[in-house]
């Protein structure tokens, strides 16, 4: 029997589902993030942002207390980017993502020609940071005296790469600061990192999160590379699709598909969330036309707005004078129901995010 071919907007809305995006969830925290494999975090609002669009009655308590707790932690893993991860996901997906970090720095070293012993420096950064948590600044410090002569940044990423490290939080603001300490997971957890290559747990959790997806789209999410004989191996488990293109997509066996036609309301994504970097091929969510004004220079990614489960627009939130305003830049023209609807959620985002404002207003850029 030939495959099934899904339409793309038969694939925008299984996005969507899994991403808990057609309609906010009543789940605890740590089970949407979860189900979502982390939520990537170079701002430390963003996982916040996150939380609040797909959850019912989300507030910044819930996920600090979590943090607090060490049931969540901040880290490096997929793409070799600060993840939030629970403490469980993080102990699962360490060993497996490895080569993920490792093929980063090398590429780093390679490219600025540095050479030195690895092992040594990475005993001598897990010592100084076993004595107290650390900034990087300290840790550069310290690997500048031991070897001044050597490229900084490579030996930095190094560290960065290879030690099992978690940032260090704080109890305001959102939870971390601009300039974290690090410290041994191990110690901070109390447990050991096992080493376990969870590959088959690993794709079988993408797929949960951002399936129906081709071998690509998975190496594009981890940072993997060569997966296809892989997860060959793993086919026999798992059904397939086509997309329009004629591409085979992979998914989980009974994961129902909503029809096309499945509803989509507004919603705000903040900026790095991995709903618009875990696909290869990313029109699922966003039109090539728009990919500009959303993947910036310094690899940003824009806070994005969705309508009808496509990414229709920016959105900024600025201080001035004791008001908070969230000015939203729609990337083409929308109708009165979506300004509503923008507007409606839009208030209550600018509300969660600037608590301290005096006062509170959205408008939209073109008007």
């Amino acid at each position: 029997m030939a495959d099934r071919v899904l339409t793309l907007r038969e694939l925008n809305r299984a996005a969507l589902a899994r991403q808990m995006l057609l309609e906010r969830e009543s789940l605890p925290v740590s089970e949407a993030i979860q189900r979502l494999v982390g939520l990537q975090a170079q701002l430390a609002v963003s996982p916040y942002i996150g939380l609040w669009t797909r959850l019912r009655d989300f507030t910044r308590e819930d996920l600090a207390r979590l943090i607090e707790d060490r049931q969540v932690v901040k880290a490096t893993l997929m793409r070799s980017t600060l993840h939030l991860f629970t403490t469980e996901d993080y102990l699962l997906l360490r060993g497996a993502l490895q080569p993920v970090m490792t093929s980063a720095w090398e590429a780093i070293v390679k490219q600025r020609g540095a050479e030195f012993d690895l092992a040594s420096i990475l005993a001598a950064a897990r010592d100084f940071i076993a004595e107290s948590p650390r900034t990087f600044a300290e840790i550069s410090a310290l690997l500048t005296e031991l070897l001044p002569d050597v490229d900084i940044g490579s030996m930095r990423y190094g560290v960065r790469t290879h030690l099992p490290l978690v940032q260090v939080p704080v109890s305001s603001g959102w939870s971390f600061p601009g300039n974290p300490r690090f410290t041994l997971a191990e110690s901070w957890l109390g447990r050991s990192i096992p080493t376990d290559d969870h590959f088959e747990t690993l794709v079988r959790r993408y797929l949960a999160a951002f399936g129906p997806a081709k071998v690509t789209d998975i190496q594009t999410w981890s940072g993997l590379g060569k997966l296809k004989d892989a997860v060959a191996k793993l086919k026999p488990d798992l059904v397939t699709y086509r997309d329009e293109r004629g591409a085979e997509l992979l998914d989980l066996p009974d994961v129902p598909l909503p029809d096309a036609d499945t509803p989509a309301p507004e919603r705000f994504l903040p900026m790095y969330d991995n709903l618009l970097l875990s696909h290869d091929n990313r029109t699922r969510v966003i039109a090539d036309a728009h990919r500009k004004r959303v993947y910036l220079p310094g690899l940003r990614v824009a806070s994005t707005i969705l309508v009808d489960g496509f990414v229709r627009g920016a959105w900024n939130i600025d201080k001035v004078k004791g008001t908070a305003a969230l000015i939203i830049t729609p990337f083409e023209p929308l109708t009165k129901q979506n300004r509503a609807a923008l507007t409606e959620q839009g208030e209550q985002l600018v509300r969660f995010v600037e608590a301290g404002a005096k006062a509170y207003e959205v408008r939209f850029a073109d008007a």
